[in-house]
């Protein structure tokens, strides 16, 4: 499933989140991300993921989620349950902690 679409609806959103992860913890991190990965695709408003891991800085991630809306993330996900069981499986990983940011399309700018 592409992240970008021509056909992406005027509000979707997309999460980007560049991860830097602990030196040597890169393998646990991956691990613990393919179990927490369940708790995003099962909130409302989650549209899809995508994990990309840097080939030249190997503790260095970047986490692309597609929202139906920025609420869906920041309303929805942050302020559920699932995202403190979220939290603890993944944030102490994290050095430092990550910056997240919001984009919507451009249109008449996208491709498949």
């Amino acid at each position: 499933m592409p992240l970008v679409s021509a056909s992406a609806s005027p509000t979707e959103v997309l999460e980007v989140a560049p991860l830097s992860v602990r030196s040597g913890q890169e393998s646990a991190f991956e691990a613990a991300f393919a179990k927490a990965q369940a708790i995003i695709a099962s909130m409302p408003g989650y549209l899809g993921h995508e994990l990309g891991r840097c080939l030249e800085r190997p503790n260095e991630f970047i986490l692309l989620v597609r929202w139906s809306t920025l609420e869906a993330h920041e309303v929805g996900f942050r302020g559920s349950l699932q995202y403190l069981e979220w939290k603890s499986i993944l944030h102490h990983f994290y050095e430092p902690f990550p910056n997240v940011s919001h984009y919507s399309t451009v249109r008449g700018v996208a491709s498949r």
